[in-house]
This record gives structure tokens, C-alpha cells and sequence, in this order.
């Protein structure tokens, strides 16, 4: 058994800038500023705060909690990649899924699926929000 076991972090975006460190020629600026402007991250750094911790074992006793189906295979992605992105296109899906277990599972998993709710509802108001998740070990 290892002394280090693997967790599983959840990141959310809090803040994008633009590296502006860097000298650029007025068109090439207005370049970036437009790839911006259509959704690209050309010379942007993103701020990633750390929103959830817990334990691998507890991740995937969380995932059992979840209903066979799009939302569980979602998140068992985790598990075959290592990480996986949850944006505003996954809102339809983990929504509905997260807030039945807001409400029916057992702590911690209550309260961990109440924070996805949330962050979840940001990103309907704010679609550029993520969470990323990864295993460490």
C-alpha cells in the first residue's frame, strides 16, 4: 500500500488574463484579440482555483452513486484518461444528475455533488467557466 494514495482534484476557472509580458506588433495583437473574441485562448493563461479534493477510492464510490448512462460514463473518464474537462456543454447531462444525488446521497457525496450543481449553474450564466479533474498520485 502506498503512503501517498491517488486523489482526485477538481479545478475550477476563476479568472482568465491576457499575457500582455510579451511585445507584440499592433496586428498581431489584433489577431489575438480576435481569436479571443471567437473563443480561442491564444495568448491567455487561465487561473485555476482548486474546488474539491478527495480521495481516488472516494471518487469512484461517488461514481457508483450515479446512474448508469451518459453522466457516469462522463465521469469514469477520469478514470480511463486521468483527467477530463467538465464545461457548459455537460450541463444537460451532470445537472439533473449531481442534483438528485445533492439531495439523496450520503455525506461527503451529498456535498460534493451539490458543489458541481453549482459550478455547474455558473457556467450557465458564464460558459467560458470549466472544472478540470485529475488523478494525482
Amino acid at each position: 500500500m502506498s503512503d501517498n494514495p491517488a486523489k482526485v482534484m477538481f479545478w475550477a476557472l476563476r479568472q482568465k488574463f491576457v499575457d500582455d509580458s510579451v511585445e507584440l506588433e499592433e496586428k498581431s495583437r489584433q489577431v489575438m484579440y480576435y481569436s479571443l473574441a471567437i473563443g480561442h485562448h491564444v495568448g491567455v493563461i487561465d487561473c485555476l482555483n482548486v474546488v474539491l479534493e478527495c480521495s481516488l477510492t472516494d471518487y469512484q464510490q461517488w461514481l457508483t452513486l450515479l446512474e448508469e448512462g451518459t453522466e457516469r460514463r462522463k465521469m469514469q473518464g477520469l478514470l480511463t484518461f486521468g483527467e477530463i474537462i467538465i464545461d457548459a456543454s455537460h450541463i444537460d447531462t451532470l445537472a439533473p444528475a449531481f442534483a438528485a444525488l445533492s439531495k439523496t446521497a450520503p455525506e461527503p457525496w451529498r456535498g460534493w455533488s451539490l458543489q458541481i450543481v453549482q459550478h455547474l449553474q455558473d457556467m450557465a450564466h458564464e460558459p467560458a467557466l470549466y472544472l478540470m479533474v485529475r488523478v494525482l498520485n
